[in-house]
């Protein structure tokens, strides 16, 4: 029986496992690093363990740290959550030599799972589809000619896929023989860094595929039985991003064989747990394999929604050795759940990893919604982990509803401080496409996924925040006033209009103008209304309601209330038509330095991989210069420009912070 539970895991899926075990009276340890020690996950659980350091290297993935963590506080169990030491058999192994019990498979079934070329091999003999690949060994790598050749008898175009490893790394998609070996060989680096093994293979790419997987549970007695599909098409990067079950693409026919293929696949492998098996579907309605996920699922929650289930709860029933619940045995699907990653990312700015503290974290919940979140207010967000802050779920009786509901409370959905994807997955909601039904996982690809990601306020809305912002913060100033009775921000003028100038933020642009422009807005006090100009505007303004943090106004005949939080001089303006952030400047401003001309800088914190050119040689824009490494991908920093590398500070190992001066390119030719 387990009595005291250590989750080695952080953020919303070590919460998610600490609030079942908690209903299940079991006492719960977290494990923490030293910049996730004020985080909710800590605070939730009965105890906590530090693990000195801050990467994931010195910290969740020491398998010896935590065992011996478990140890030290009498943890009869532990529940690794995804990724980090989850799929890692070796740590299952010592967990069971240690006298805990690992929440999750055997250490055999992880090992046969582990490497996608035997995973495929016994799948095949478990008469499971697969799909035809090679690995590309070293002797492959050494004759490139054979290599090649080997390459264009898959068919192009062709995946490069790390043999250990998921989420998206270490993988490319290669439409000709020319793009290759770059690819193999970007593949192989990120593989590496990602996984400790920069082994892959190549297998034929399905065109225009859907991605779809099917929920498996095993108990230690030998059943398994599946739990439906979910539909996880819609991915950027291969990472997913919105996931729901049940697929619009499976039938109950279609849904018998992929769910008869799935226990095969578990039970090939002696699996027991949670377990998800990966299929890629085609136009036809053709599935092949394409891995076993040995652990519970990001998404795991749109399945909990349409059954009733938690699975958390059947993970830990069955680690104690407990048949199959009946709930599972019996399980139905009811309506439809939706589920959308909120990640801290620069959409606009091609999906940067963002950083920073979180100063306000709000989702609003109704009927049919879910928000499993790892932040809160005062949360940061660092560059060594993993950038998703939140999952919000929504389940409907159709999946039209469960769609509007999930677009409703993301749009109303407030985060403060660091830049998120919220934009791109309302658009991705509330487009047509999408709502059809008819995706695949280059949706995103053949939709702009920069554009649809990137804010578009209209002048009307940004002008309505904007005079927001400014008679909030009038209003505060005359509640702490030394004239309370006078009017906001008073002087002894009273002909002359208040001023304030704000500097938009953010990668996105508006009717007013691009990010960094500065808007001024002046107004004036009169008995019932307020003189106001935006940009050089008139803007007609009744105000019905004003404090520091709210205004509820009229602007040009439209009524509607916006919501104002401030941070320094930064503005979060939420209400009518969207979000917008902006800086109030001050009135004279020091003279400060600047980049030169021509600087090329780090987009974000992370560690050289790649110098790709010398200093002294030629280059043209849109030329890859080097590569830098953050959060375990790799982004490619390229000229800005034509002309010559005139200086290069960095060297592949280094690590940068975001706005480092990287190199500078001056224009003219080679010397």
């Amino acid at each position: 029986m387990i009595t005291k539970l250590l989750v080695a895991n952080r953020g919303e899926i070590a919460v998610r496992i600490i609030r079942t075990a908690h209903e299940m009276d079991i006492a719960t340890v977290a494990v923490f690093s030293d910049p996730d020690a004020g985080a909710p996950f800590v605070a939730a659980a009965d105890e906590a363990v530090r693990l000195p350091g801050a990467t994931p290297a010195e910290t969740y993935l020491r398998a010896d740290l935590v065992i011996d963590a478990a140890l030290r506080v009498g943890a009869d169990a532990v529940h690794p959550g995804y990724g980090f030491l989850s799929e890692n058999a070796d740590f299952a192994r010592a967990c069971a030599q240690a006298g805990i019990v690992f929440v999750g498979p055997p250490p055999e079934a992880i090992e046969a799972m582990g490497s996608k070329t035997r995973a495929k091999e016994l799948m095949g003999a478990a008469g499971v589809p697969v799909l035809p690949g090679l690995i590309v060994d070293d002797e492959l790598l050494a004759e490139p000619d054979r290599l090649l050749k080997a390459a264009a008898e898959l068919d192009f175009p062709v995946l490069v896929k790390a043999v250990y490893g998921g989420g998206g790394r270490g993988m490319r998609i290669v439409h000709d023989l020319g793009a290759l070996a770059d690819a193999v060989a970007g593949a192989r680096r990120e593989a590496a860094s990602a996984f400790g093994d920069g082994t892959v293979f190549l297998e034929h790419y399905v065109w225009r595929p859907r991605h779809v997987e099917v929920q498996v549970f095993a108990d230690t007695h030998g059943d398994v039985v599946h739990l439906f599909e979910r539909e996880c098409s819609i991915q950027r990067r291969y990472q997913k991003i919105i996931e729901e079950a049940p697929s619009v693409a499976v039938d109950e026919h279609l849904r018998e064989r992929l769910g008869s293929a799935a226990v095969a696949a578990a039970a090939a492998i002696g699996y027991v747990g949670a377990g998800t098996v990966e299929f890629v579907l085609d136009r036809t309605g053709r599935f092949f394999f394409l891995e076993v996920n040995t652990r519970l699922q990001v998404e795991h929650p749109v399945t909990e929604q349409v059954t009733g289930l938690d699975l958390v709860r059947a993970q830990l029933l069955v680690a104690q050795g407990a048949p199959l619940p009946a709930e599972l045995r019996h399980a139905r699907i009811t309506g439809h759940a939706v589920e959308a990653r909120l990640y801290a990312e620069d959409v606009p700015a091609g999906f940067l990893p963002a950083t920073g503290t979180i100063h306000r974290f709000d989702v609003p919940t109704f009927d049919g919604v879910r928000v499993d979140s790892g932040v809160a207010d005062g949360s940061v967000v660092g560059v060594h982990y993993d950038p998703m802050l939140a999952k919000v779920i929504a389940h409907g009786a159709t999946r039209d509803e469960a769609i509007r509901r999930l677009a409703r409370a993301l749009a109303g959905t407030r985060v403060h401080g660091v830049t998120t994807n919220r934009e791109l997955l309302v658009a991705v909601l509330r487009d047509e496409e999408f709502r059809s039904g008819d995706i695949d996982t280059g949706y995103l690809d053949r939709h702009d996924a920069v554009a649809m990601g990137s804010p578009a306020t209209s002048a009307d809305v940004l002008a309505t925040h904007l005079v927001a912002a400014a008679l909030t913060a009038a209003a505060e100033r005359r509640a702490t006033g030394i004239l309370p009775t006078a009017p906001p921000g008073w002087r002894n003028v009273p002909t002359s209009p208040q001023r304030a100038v704000f500097a938009l933020s953010g990668s996105g642009s508006s009717g007013l103008g691009a990010s960094g422009r500065e808007v001024e807005v002046t107004y004036r006090w009169r008995a019932d209304r307020v003189d106001v100009t935006v940009d050089g505007r008139d803007r007609d303004v009744v105000v019905h309601r004003l404090d520091g943090e709210q205004a509820d106004l009229t602007v040009d005949d439209v009524r509607s209330t916006v919501r104002v939080h401030r941070v320094g001089p930064e503005v979060y303006l939420d209400g009518r038509g969207g979000s917008t952030v902006a800086r109030e400047t001050p009135r004279f401003v020091e003279p400060g330095a600047s980049a030169a001309a021509g600087s090329l800088t780090a987009p974000m914190p992370g560690t050289v991989v790649r110098v790709a050119v010398e200093r002294g040689a030629a280059v043209t824009a849109g030329e890859v210069v080097l590569v830098l490494e953050a959060m375990k991908m790799e982004h490619a920093v390229t000229a800005p420009h034509d002309g010559v590398l005139h200086e290069l500070d960095v060297r592949p190992g280094q690590t940068v912070d975001g706005g480092h001066v990287l190199a500078v390119i001056t224009p003219g030719p080679a010397r």
